[in-house]
């Protein structure tokens, strides 16, 4: 995983020539040219914030996987792979698909026929304004300090890989993504990010095959990784019973609660930059198929970012310890730099910065849409035309770009950076979580509850991770396990005082609960299908539980 206190190790500088460079520049050109024209769909600001609700669900559903297809998951997974192997497929298949099926089963109705325009104003509607006001503020927060983390990455593997110096690559990408998302919106960042999802695909592709083909096929790498490395490595769940020791730090109790439950649900059903790509779709069908449609590329991704690093692993057998010079941070780049000849280096390069740039984004065009409508033109300014708002949030943007720059250089406190992302996903989404689900299902939940539940969870996590697990109160052998228990103390702390909270204070009259509450309807609200989305192969329930059971399926292998 990506340490930001180190660069890359030496010698990595990748033999790049004009062809490559000609292709990143036509990446470029393309990625400001779908810009504008999308620009000429802008006319309102549910136009620039939401794309006008108008999109399809197969443009949705793979802008909300690439969203999250950041570099920083590329080559953090890639050398969780390197490091730990087989285990890998965690985050993958029950870190990511139940969380992601669950959100288009079950969540997305409620945002979609709400009609609300962000995660937080869906908690306005639910609970009081305090609850929205503090939610708004944590998230613009959160989404500022995530963005940075793609923007610091960015500029330390360019700078290696490259030579570009870490300032320039900051700029040039930065200033991009404010280019492409002023200019045309939402809709331009998910029209990029459907073109960055296949720039990727085609990065990481010849990686695996051609590393493969360089460690005599997968039996080949799984025998020699079997003899250097021990049967776990190539076991998703072996050494993980409760008191075995394992390099990941987790028992499989907090792998399934701390990763599986609170971790993967708190991300996936209320992180408003993978929400908003499906609140941008048509109808709610469309909003309803997009994370079952994006859990499907998912389901598989895994490999193409596991493999490079278990091929890193029998390359370069001491890869991450004293006896190497490379970290297990190095694997992708250490591959492009053996294998790939020039032209498929040029993609590869293309592939990493479009990583890097549709993770900002998503990032970016979240915090804009929270920060115009939740805290600007609900407590700041209210009530001005929508043309103010449409201005407002162009400019907005530029601001969140330039605080992203300044934050990416927090990233360099923590000792990796999926470990740091992990922390801010316990610190911020988790809290969220627990209010929406008790919120959904608990009628009685009083207005009160919300705003304590996610100030008791956010504080709690944060007292674990910095009091309890760095002051050494108890011992957690790493980050990563350190992150899942404070993930699994913040729902239980937030979720304990939202239950005594409404114990103390009233609850919000029923009549204001319709199409809010779970087995609640809103007169008005329901909307027939649009015509051929009652075919059989488009039914959400049919693709969710498609989609777990094809996850489960792909453990079985890894599980015997």
């Amino acid at each position: 995983m990506l340490s930001p206190t180190t660069t890359l190790a030496a010698g990595l500088r990748l033999p790049t020539n004009g062809l490559d460079y000609a292709i990143l520049a036509i990446y470029f050109v393309v990625v400001l040219g779908i810009g504008f024209m999308a620009r000429r769909s802008v006319k309102t600001s549910l136009d620039f914030f939401l794309s006008g609700r108008s999109l399809p669900a197969w443009v949705t559903g793979l802008a909300f996987v690439a969203a999250n297809l950041g570099a920083t998951e590329i080559l953090g997974m890639a050398a969780t792979g390197a490091q730990y192997g087989v285990a890998v497929v965690h985050w993958y298949w029950i870190g990511a698909i139940p969380a992601m099926v669950f959100l288009g089963l079950v969540m997305m109705p409620f945002y979609y026929r709400s009609k609300v325009r962000s995660v937080p104003e869906f908690l306005l509607q639910r609970f009081d304004r305090s609850a929205h006001l503090l939610s708004s503020i944590l998230f613009a927060f959160a989404a500022i300090l995530i963005a940075g983390v793609n923007l610091y990455a960015l500029s330390i593997v360019v700078e290696a890989l490259l030579g570009w110096p870490q300032w320039v690559a900051i700029v040039v990408a930065g200033a991009f993504v404010l280019a492409y998302i002023t200019i045309g919106g939402l809709s331009s960042a998910i029209y990029n990010e459907v073109l960055q999802f296949f720039v990727i695909l085609a990065a990481l592709i010849p990686i695996c095959i051609i590393g493969l083909k360089r460690v005599g096929g997968w039996g080949g790498m799984t025998d020699s990784l079997k003899s250097s490395h021990g049967d776990n490595f190539l076991s998703a769940w072996g050494g993980t019973g409760i008191g075995d020791a394992n390099p990941l730090g987790a028992n499989w109790l907090t792998i399934i609660l701390g990763l599986g439950f609170v971790l993967s649900f708190g991300y996936w059903t209320t992180n408003f930059a993978e929400v908003q790509r499906a609140l941008s779709a048509k109808n709610l069908s469309a909003a309803q198929r997009t994370p079952l449609i994006a859990a499907f590329p998912k389901i598989f991704i895994v490999f193409l970012v596991m493999i490079p690093g278990m091929v890193a692993a029998v390359l370069v057998p001491k890869i991450g310890t004293g006896g190497s010079d490379l970290t297990y941070n190095d694997a992708i780049p250490y591959l492009m730099q053996e294998l790939l000849p020039n032209g498929v280096l040029g993609i590869a390069v293309t592939g990493l910065l479009a990583a890097f740039m549709a993770g900002m984004a998503a990032n970016v065009s979240s915090f804009n849409t929270v920060f115009t409508y939740d805290i600007w033109a609900k407590y700041v300014k209210t009530d001005k035309p929508d043309g103010y708002y449409l201005r407002f949030g162009r400019l907005i943007t530029a601001i969140g770009v330039v605080l992203s720059i300044g934050t990416a250089f927090i990233a360099s406190s923590f000792s990796n950076i999926m470990g740091y992302l992990q922390t801010l996903f316990s610190f911020f989404n988790v809290p969220m979580f627990v209010v929406f689900i008790i919120g959904m299902f608990w009628k009685r939940a009083s207005m009160k509850s919300g705003v304590w539940g996610l100030l008791a969870g956010t504080t709690a996590a944060m007292l674990n991770y910095f009091w309890i697990y760095k002051q050494g109160v108890i011992d957690i052998p790493t980050d990563q396990g350190a992150n899942f228990v404070s993930a699994i103390v913040g729902f239980v702390a937030g979720a304990v005082v939202m239950i005594v909270v409404t114990l103390f204070t009233a609850p919000k009259p029923e009549a204001e609960l319709a199409g809010l509450v779970y087995g609640t309807t809103a007169p008005g609200l329901e909307e027939p299908p649009a015509q051929g989305d009652d075919a059989w192969y488009r039914r959400p329930a049919l693709l969710g539980w498609g989609a777990v059971v094809l996850a489960a399926l792909c453990y079985l292998p890894y599980s015997l």
